[in-house]
C-alpha cells in the first residue's frame, strides 16, 4: 500500500484533494482519500500500485507539495540533511567571500557546482584558496550576521529527536559553520570539511579528504550501519547536485528548493514550504511538533 501526503498548509481543500484524487485514479481506480493530518494543512490518500506511477500521476499538482512513500515505516530514525541552502539559506563559503569583497566570483562557481557543472572538490579548492589571507574573525562575524536557519529547520530536527531519531548534519561545506549550527538546531552528528589556517588567517587549503558528493553517501551509510537501521529508515535532505548520491541512498531522498540535477532524482520536492513540512509527510500532526 502507498500513501501519498498532500501538504498546502492553510489552503488544503475538498478541491485540491479532489484533483489530486483523480490523477491518481488514472492508474488506480481504487485510489482514495485516508485521512486528514491537519485539516485544511495536510491530508493522506491511499493507492495501491507502484510509487513512480503516482509520483509521476501526481507531479501535475499545482500549488501543493506532494510526498509519496510506503505507508511503513512512516516515521524515519536517521534524518541526514544537507547544510547550505538546505538547513540554512545560504552558502556559508559565499557569505564568507563576501568579508574578502570576492562574493561574487566566489558565488558564481558555488552555483555552477551545485547545479553539477563543476567537479565539486576543485571547485572547493578553487574557492577556498580565493579566501587565502582572511583572517578567523570573520568566520564569527559571518555566522552571526549572515547565517540564517531555513524556515522550519529547527522544528523539523527537534521533533525528530524527541521521537527517537538521529539526525546527521552533513555539509560540503566546513565545519566551522556546520558545528554551531548542528548546536543551534539540534542536529546529534556532523560531518564537513576542515579549513586550515596560518595563524589566524585562512591558508587557503582545505584538509583532506574533502567531504563530496561520496562522502555524503559514505556518512549516511555509517550513520544507517552504526544505528543498526534498514534503509527504509532513513530520510534524506539536499538542494544541490552534491547531495545526488545520499537522496538516492535514503529511504526517502527530499529535494528541497532544489536545483535540477538533484530534483530529478528526489522522491519528493518540497517547494512551496518549509522543512517542517516533512513532519506532516511521516504523519506528525502539528500539536506534536517541537517547536523553536
Amino acid at each position: 500500500m502507498g500513501i501519498a501526503t498532500l501538504i498546502a498548509a492553510g489552503r488544503l481543500d475538498d478541491r485540491l484533494i479532489d484533483r489530486a484524487l483523480g490523477l491518481l485514479r488514472e492508474f488506480d481506480p481504487a485510489a482514495g482519500f485516508a485521512e486528514w493530518i491537519d485539516e485544511g494543512d495536510a491530508a493522506d490518500l491511499r493507492f495501491t500500485g507502484d510509487l513512480a506511477s503516482a509520483r509521476w500521476a501526481l507531479s501535475a499538482l499545482a500549488g501543493a507539495d506532494v510526498v509519496v512513500q510506503d505507508d511503513e515505516p512512516r516515521f524515519h530514525r536517521l534524518l541526514v540533511a544537507d547544510m547550505d541552502s538546505t538547513i540554512i539559506g545560504q552558502e556559508c563559503i559565499d557569505e564568507l567571500a563576501d568579508f574578502a569583497g570576492l562574493k561574487r566570483e566566489v558565488a558564481e562557481i558555488t552555483e555552477r557546482a551545485m547545479q553539477g557543472k563543476l567537479d565539486f572538490k576543485a571547485a572547493l579548492r578553487e574557492r577556498v584558496a580565493l579566501l587565502s589571507g582572511l583572517d578567523e574573525d570573520a568566520i564569527a562575524r559571518c555566522l552571526a550576521e549572515r547565517v540564517v536557519p531555513s524556515p522550519g529547520a529547527g522544528t523539523l530536527v527537534r521533533t525528530m529527536r524527541v521521537g527517537g531519531a538521529s539526525a546527521l548534519l552533513v555539509s560540503g561545506g566546513f565545519l566551522s559553520f556546520a558545528e554551531p549550527i548542528a548546536r543551534l538546531i539540534g542536529f546529534d552528528r556532523v560531518r564537513a570539511n576542515t579549513l586550515l589556517f596560518d595563524g589566524r588567517r585562512l591558508s587557503g587549503r582545505v584538509q583532506d579528504p574533502i567531504v563530496d558528493g561520496s562522502a555524503k553517501r559514505a556518512a549516511l551509510l555509517d550513520a544507517r550501519a552504526d544505528l543498526g537501521l534498514h534503509p527504509s529508515d532513513v530520510l534524506a535532505i539536499g538542494d544541490g547536485a552534491n547531495d545526488r548520491l545520499m537522496i538516492e541512498e535514503a529511504g526517502l531522498g527530499v529535494a528541497y528548493r532544489a536545483k535540477p540535477a538533484l530534483a530529478e532524482v528526489a522522491d519528493a520536492r518540497l517547494d512551496h514550504h518549509g522543512l517542517d513540512a516533512l513532519l506532516w509527510a511521516q504523519g506528525i500532526r502539528r500539536r506534536e511538533w517541537v517547536t523553536v
